[in-house]
């Protein structure tokens, strides 16, 4: 049964990990209004949720040791992967309920094609981000993580 202690009035705002705790992760990707929220961070796997505004971007990144499940709840994209920053191997169309698997070293990128926010629910294995990361925009993301 999902976390029904969760109002659509409560923003996402803390890392529930490592303790056990069972949401709706659909639910919860709705609510959440940050760039990036990390949801749940164990000694070995991490969900984040993640909001892409209308027009924007993940942007090229590139996990060299992190396995990445990324999937759609809300809205849709395009997802462009390759062995190179600026060569894309596979890129596709993304929707509601479609996953998109990154394996680690593999450059990626999700882009919003919507003019709505695009919701994602992304799980790193090990753990890819700070525990309790809240990053409210791609900018704030960009300054602390580079």
């Amino acid at each position: 049964m999902a976390d029904r202690n969760i109002t659509a009035s409560r923003p996402v705002s803390s890392d529930m990990g490592p303790e056990p705790y069972v949401t709706d992760v659909d639910r919860m990707a709705v609510l959440n209004k940050d760039y990036r929220n990390a949801l749940w961070t164990g000694n070995h796997l991490q969900m984040t949720l993640m909001t892409i505004p209308p027009g924007g971007e993940i942007g090229p990144e590139n996990h060299p040791d992190t396995d990445q499940f990324i999937r759609v709840e809300q809205g849709r994209g395009i997802a462009a992967m390759g062995s190179d920053r600026n060569m894309t191997d596979l890129r596709q169309y993304v929707r509601i309920g479609d996953v998109v698997f990154v394996p680690a070293g593999t450059w990626h990128n999700i882009s919003n094609t919507e003019s709505f926010p695009l919701r994602l629910s992304a799980v790193y294995g090990p753990p890819n981000h700070p525990r309790g990361t809240v990053q409210e925009t791609k900018a704030q993301a960009d300054r602390e993580e580079h």
